[in-house]
């Protein structure tokens, strides 16, 4: 998970200042008398991606601490494990990266809304500009949140595996690989 967030945040981040250079050059171009439908409908796009795009990846990052907290909290009941440190822990960088992420999602929200009162003169454009430099700065802080605490993550979920192993050969079971390796035998040699 930390490869494909650091691929999908880098992606992201392109994307948002892709963005914002093609806002600064539909500004240059509208200010030079040339602003044209074209100029406009290209950062007009390019934005409508990035915000989408962005709100996905923080949305996968909700879901993966979900998911995960889940499957811990379920193991740990399973194996009797003690609450701290692993399903404490997996709590603690829920916690710790939810609020970068959700407001790395309402940013790019606001962005798009201040986008639009200045296409429709309703607000001076540089608020918009303000925003999307804001949603820039952001996205890159949640980003490095986020990918610390995915990579603390990963090692919890190697921990707890470490840990149902030790407790499956104490009690003269095979371990989870070996399990899955024998499951996977019998399900293919029963077709």
């Amino acid at each position: 998970m930390p490869t494909i967030l650091s691929r999908l945040a880098a992606c992201t981040v392109v994307l948002l200042l892709a963005t914002f250079t093609g806002g600064w050059l539909f500004r240059a171009r509208a200010g030079a008398g040339g602003a044209d439908d074209s100029a406009f409908m290209i950062h007009f796009f390019l934005g409508l991606g990035a915000v989408l795009v962005c709100l996905g990846v923080h949305c996968l990052i909700f879901i993966y601490f979900l998911g995960t907290g889940r499957w811990v909290k379920e193991v740990a009941n399973a194996y009797r494990l003690p609450d701290d440190p692993l399903p404490k822990t997996t709590r603690e960088l829920k916690r710790q990266a939810f609020p970068p992420a959700l407001f790395a999602m309402l940013v790019p929200i606001a962005t798009a809304a201040a986008g639009t009162a200045a296409q429709r003169r309703e607000w001076h454009w540089s608020i918009h500009a303000a925003l999307a430099i804001t949603t820039i700065l952001i996205n890159l802080w949640a980003f490095a949140v986020e990918l610390r605490c995915v990579r603390t993550n990963v090692g919890v979920l190697d921990d707890v595996m470490r840990e149902v192993d030790r407790i499956r050969a104490e009690a003269g079971l095979p371990s989870n690989a070996e399990a899955l390796r024998q499951e996977s035998e019998q399900a293919s040699g029963g077709r």
